[in-house]
């Protein structure tokens, strides 16, 4: 019997070197360089305004006519917030425009999704014609439906009420549209799955659809939520009790009963920015790629 010769012993694989991450250049072309400067310029135009109602909100109220004119306070103090706050009726007026502005974009993103999906994905006759006929809304001045709505709103017991406010400005063919040319971007293999275990129309839209469309729907209710708080006309017409004004028609009102008190309007008015900020803060990026997305189909 021979013995048996041990095995010998593997070296270990020595460890090749590391691939190099070559960093790519990013270069600027002269025309490219001009577009990132005037959208520079563009944005700060854009936040002088913000910048001058907050530090206007910071000074005295003598100080806020005073010339020659400064931007910075010489003494910065929170007594227009205090003032605002301690008469009580902006975080009414708050509460108020919350509540309307979340009934309209809620609504407003149940509908159009409705209708969008409708013109999308349903053949029926006359489809082209009706389309066509719901965008020619896009071209009627809210201001001429006015009087028509307050005749509605007042036959159906809505005036002062959240509904009253809430239900006319809920009509939005742009959302229609901008939701229909998502819809249509997205492949109908996707629902043929769906199609097979017998899911209807609804069950498509709810399960399939608008899982894909979160970017879309995101930017659609910021804009809403947005174009809602900040409307004046018609919350000022269809509401006459004090405790159901908005923000903008309460912030009208006490400009015309106490005169213009600019270090007090400045800080409401930063106090009534506030909410919006912080919606845009946390669906910007879904607003940003929703945008994109339409604007490359």
């Amino acid at each position: 019997m021979t013995a048996a010769i041990p095995a010998r012993p593997r070296r270990a694989a020595r460890p090749g070197p590391r691939p190099t991450t070559k960093r790519r250049r990013v270069r600027l072309s002269p025309a490219g360089v001009a577009w990132t400067l005037a959208a520079l310029a563009v944005a700060v135009l854009w936040l002088v305004p913000l910048l001058w109602a907050f530090t206007t909100s910071l000074k005295p109220e003598a100080e806020t006519t005073a010339l020659p004119v400064r931007w910075l306070p010489d003494a910065p103090t929170l007594a227009a917030y205090a003032e605002v706050l301690g008469r009580g009726d902006i975080l009414r007026w708050l509460l108020n425009s919350t509540v309307v502005a979340t009934l309209v974009t809620a609504l407003t993103l149940v509908c159009c999704a409705l209708a969008a999906f409708g013109f999308s994905r349903t053949d029926f006759p006359g489809r082209r014609w009706c389309y066509a006929a719901f965008l020619a809304g896009i071209l009627v001045p809210p201001q001429v439906l006015v009087v028509p709505l307050f005749n509605q709103m007042s036959a159906l017991g809505l005036v002062d009420t959240y509904w009253g406010v809430a239900l006319p400005q809920v009509a939005a063919p742009v959302m229609v549209f901008v939701l229909k040319r998502f819809f249509d971007g997205i492949p109908r293999e996707y629902e043929e799955a769906a199609r097979l275990d017998g899911a209807g129309h609804l069950r498509v839209l709810w399960s399939v659809v608008l899982p894909m469309s979160v970017p879309i729907l995101s930017a659609v209710g910021i804009f809403t939520f947005v174009a809602a708080w900040n409307n004046f006309l018609w919350p000022f017409i269809v509401t006459t009790d004090p405790d159901l004004m908005t923000l903008p028609v309460g912030l009208g009102s006490v400009q015309g009963a106490y005169g213009i008190q600019y270090a007090e309007n400045m800080a409401a008015a930063v106090l009534g920015a506030v909410p919006l900020l912080i919606v845009f803060a946390v669906l910007q990026r879904h607003v940003v790629r929703g945008v994109g997305d339409v604007g490359l189909r």
